[in-house]
């Protein structure tokens, strides 16, 4: 795998590479990107492979500017245009009717796609010199932890893919908010960056997407995990269990210090979206710590931490005893 720099001359080479039907591995401002061409359905192929992925999983097209939406979706609805306007380009994925043009590969065969603008100046330059969308899941084996920085990358799929474009840590670092304006009402499939409350001045949200919605990334019971076994538990569960010589082996992620000590201990922002931006990078290092297992102290049930909590969920169980 090469590590091409945030230069003109890298960025020319990724370009070259994705024109030859490659992957490259591309800073967003959520998570790293897997990306290929999205006009090549053999490119997008690829991604699946590389990934280990279900080929009836569909992936988020990333656009290059407004110009390109018209391309992509078959109808926008009025709807959009505010939401448009307000958060893109952003951390804002939004479901569409699929146009004639986007393979079936990328959406799964079904009748939406979903559609990104990222803010990352070094996508948005890439992009530039593409001249066309790309396609682009995070650049980690299925269902294992999201990369934030091009080094997990480079420790997670060394040998599946061409290079991976340097671009330093993702200042968001959980994956985009996906909202589905293809239905009657509009509705959040996948929390993120961008949430209901910052939504809802602009649109009429559904509280929950019908059971018709499409199937949209992310969205699996089991998902974000380390390689280790990982367990959750909430802060007030930890006096029941903190004596418990799993615990005192553990790699544990906490807001506040816990006691006893446990193996390892990361603590965690105290802020929702500070959070956010380390929770990868903290659950890579402790799939790397040596422990035998990853347990997590819940952040608080509340709105504000509704998309954090969404992804350690999924990235963990809760404990049994």
């Amino acid at each position: 795998m090469k590590s091409l720099p945030p230069t003109p001359a890298g960025l020319d080479q990724a370009a070259a590479l994705l024109r030859a039907g490659e992957l490259v591995a591309v800073p967003t401002e959520t998570v790293y990107g897997l990306a290929a061409d999205a006009t090549q359905p053999d490119a997008v192929a690829a991604i699946f492979r590389a990934k280990n992925r279900p080929a009836d999983h569909p992936l988020i097209v990333h656009l290059g500017g407004l110009e390109q939406l018209s391309q992509w979706a078959a109808r926008i609805p009025d709807c959009a245009w505010p939401v448009i306007e307000a958060f893109w380009p952003g951390p804002l994925t939004l479901v569409l009717p699929a146009s004639a043009r986007v393979p079936a590969i990328v959406n799964a065969g079904q009748e939406t796609v979903a559609l990104r603008w990222s803010s990352h100046p070094l996508l948005q330059a890439l992009l530039d010199r593409l001249q066309r969308p790309v396609a682009a899941p995070s650049a980690n084996p299925f269902c294992r932890i999201s990369p934030t920085a091009a080094e997990h990358v480079r420790a997670h799929m060394a040998g599946r893919i061409a290079a991976v474009l340097e671009g330093g840590p993702c200042n968001v670092g959980i994956e985009s908010t996906i909202l589905d304006l293809s239905g009657l009402r509009p509705a959040i499939l996948r929390p993120g960056a961008i949430s209901a409350a910052m939504l809802q001045p602009y649109l009429d949200l559904a509280e929950r997407a019908a059971p018709e919605a499409p199937r949209v990334p992310g969205n699996l019971a089991a998902h974000y995990a380390p390689r280790q076994p990982c367990y959750r538990l909430e802060a007030s569960q930890v006096p029941a269990h903190a004596h418990e010589r799993v615990w005192q082996q553990a790699a544990v992620l906490a807001i506040e210090a816990v006691a006893p000590p446990c193996g390892w201990l990361k603590r965690m922002p105290p802020t929702p979206d500070g959070y956010a931006q380390a929770l990868y990078a903290a659950l890579h290092e402790a799939d790397a710590s040596g422990c035998p297992t990853v347990w997590i102290v819940l952040p608080p049930n509340e709105t504000p931490w509704r998309a954090v909590r969404d992804r350690l969920l999924r990235a963990a169980r809760p404990w049994g005893g």
